[in-house]
């Protein structure tokens, strides 16, 4: 018999920053209370604080080189919303929204790839039960599964005899330090194999799809962008940047290598991610999670869902033309969406009963971001710690809340919102899912269900890209070409006072960054990001956050000290802390200190 006691898992690995989980269990294993904490304390807020809100956007992009580009457009948006609540008709060219919607589209897909392959598949693929695959029948499973052409009896033998090497050596490099032959683990050794090999053709993969924000961007991680656009000017002369000719070669005033090249190079990087959604990443998630249909089961918590919608094809103030819609879902109610008022005080709001910030008015209220306020106050136990004092102060990160109650957001919460909206494709792909797996809608409120619809949300984007390319390219042999609305570029034509929010989807959930201008600089700002909505502690009325409801959901632990079925479901969110937290070293010292001028 188990005998009750708080398991730590400290850093949770594979995810991005660090963030420690706390889970209390009963004499049977089973999770009773969970608490997440991030560990490290961010200060992008303070460091913007007085600076150009046009150079916003490259330090809030620097939050993060995992959303890379993420974090530059919201803080972007919240320049043009100030900018377009204080000067009615200002708005951007629609060919910056679709070259904003590919760039948006295409990081979604890399990073759904990558989360999947590199960070949460081994949680259910054991790599070294793959070494006792055999090839042939790896093959044949995976021909029957789509028409992947890397799926030789040959290939797999060659992948298999890779592995075996690092394995007989004693390196097993990026697969050391797992659970392998767990019980928790239940694929066939052919369907491990198979999963590894698509494991390292994803890391090839990712390699080429990033050209697509290096072509419009500039480069990657952290492409450019500018308020007003994209700084992608388009030539539309054939012998652009191939240095012929003269100026007018490179398209005059608009010189740049946005050509005819680099768009066929943009149409190869949606062909290769459609190709690779279709027959690989989809194929893969319905296989493996056949076997594991226990997990439709666990894993849900909250009930509540938040997108903030996004992907226009017309402008982003239009919010019907966005492919994502904006609402809130509650209590598993799909019948019903509400809408979300972004500026009552009373609807968004960020609490630190259980952050270490305080607040000038008291810990005991929430605050709207327009007055949200950054100010550190750390008052836990000095490091090295055993156990965090859990009803004080017990996380780096605050707790925000629509309406006071708490918010799971991300691919569920989209897939979710787009499924009750009646989008056609996302319930083609629900339904097509639920019937292949033979589970209920239910399962959708589950572990398995948030996998499940990160691959689902994958097919969606990957198929609009291309909707989105096509439409560029019309504009452009129309010849509209424009990308950068130049109007009220200069702080010296903006009103005094000016306030706005940039609202995006990241691939973690909705991201909302909120900018007030004084006198044409920054005089607050908040970043309300998806780790902080998932991740977030308990508020002022004892709240859980997503993570935390979510291993409250029946989760029993085979063994505590290889506590894989929490790391099954905080995986499944796919964290990303360093949206929400910086750098102190064990005795709460600075460990660099950089000073821009």
């Amino acid at each position: 018999m188990t005998t009750a006691q708080r398991i730590v898992v400290d850093p949770i690995t594979r995810i991005e920053g660090h963030l420690r989980i706390e889970a209390e269990t009963d004499a049977s294993g089973k999770i009773t209370r969970a608490y997440s904490a991030g560990t490290m304390a961010r200060g992008i807020e303070i460091i913007l604080r007085g600076r150009d809100p046009r150079d916003a956007w490259a330090f809030a992009q620097r939050i993060c080189g995992v959303c890379t580009l993420v974090h530059g457009i919201a803080s972007v948006r919240a320049v043009e919303d100030a900018l377009h609540r204080a000067l009615p008709g200002y708005g951007i060219p629609q060919n910056a929204e679709l070259i904003r919607n590919l760039m948006i589209a295409a990081q979604f897909v890399h990073d759904h790839v990558m989360h999947f392959y590199h960070l949460h598949a081994l949680d259910w693929v054991d790599v070294v039960s793959a070494l006792k695959a055999d090839p042939k029948a790896t093959s044949a499973l995976a021909q029957s599964l789509s028409g992947y052409p890397k799926s030789s009896p040959g290939y797999f033998a060659d992948v298999q005899k890779k592995v075996k090497t690092f394995v007989e050596q004693g390196q097993l490099g990026i697969f050391a330090n797992a659970y392998w032959g767990h019980p928790a683990y239940k694929l066939p050794p052919e369907a491990n194999l198979m999963a590894l090999a698509h494991y390292l053709d994803a890391l090839a993969w990712q390699r080429d799809v990033v050209k697509l924000h290096a072509i419009f961007g500039g480069k990657n991680p952290h492409p450019n962008f500018v308020v007003g656009g994209v700084p992608s000017a388009i030539s539309i002369q054939p012998g652009a940047g191939h240095g012929r000719g003269g100026p007018h070669y490179r398209g005059g005033q608009d010189a740049t290598a946005l050509n005819m090249v680099g768009l066929e190079t943009i149409q190869n990087v949606i062909r290769q991610m459609r190709e690779f959604v279709d027959q690989v990443y989809v194929p893969d998630t319905l296989a493996i999670a056949g076997f594991y249909k226990d997990w439709a089961g666990r894993g849900e918590g909250l009930g509540n869902f938040l997108s903030f919608g996004d992907l226009p094809s017309k402008s982003f103030w239009d919010t019907d033309s966005c492919l994502i819609p904006r609402g809130v879902i509650l209590d598993r109610d799909l019948t019903r969406i509400h809408p979300i008022d972004l500026d009552a005080d009373n609807e968004i709001q960020e609490f630190v009963s259980h952050s270490w910030y305080q607040y000038s008015q008291g810990d005991g209220q929430g605050l709207h971001p327009f007055k949200g306020e950054t100010e550190l106050n750390y008052t836990g136990p000095k490091p090295p710690y055993q156990h965090l004092d859990v009803d004080r102060k017990y996380s780096w990160m605050k707790s925000p809340r629509w309406q006071g109650k708490s918010m799971e957001v991300g691919p569920l919460a989209r897939v979710l919102m787009l499924y009750a909206s009646g989008n056609a494709q996302a319930k083609e792909l629900v339904g097509i899912t639920l019937k292949t797996l033979d589970v209920p809608v239910d399962a959708l409120f589950s572990t398995l269900g948030r996998t499940a619809a990160r691959t689902l949300e994958s097919k969606i984007l990957a198929d609009a890209m291309q909707g989105w390319y096509d439409q560029l390219i019309a504009n452009i042999k129309a010849g509209d070409i424009r990308t950068f609305n130049e109007q009220y570029w200069e702080p010296s034509t903006w009103p005094g006072h000016m306030q706005g929010v940039g609202l995006m989807e990241a691939p973690r959930g909705g991201l909302s960054h909120w900018i007030v201008i004084d006198d044409g600089r920054i005089s607050n700002y908040q970043a309300v990001v998806p780790s902080t909505w998932n991740a977030g502690p308990r508020d002022t009325q004892g709240q859980p956050g997503a993570y935390e409801a979510a291993l409250q959901d029946n989760h029993v632990m085979h063994d505590p000290k290889q506590p894989i079925e929490i790391l099954r479901t905080i995986h499944s969110f796919d964290p990303c802390i360093a949206c929400a937290v910086h750098v102190t070293d064990p005795d709460g010292e600075e460990l660099v200190q950089v000073k821009i001028k």
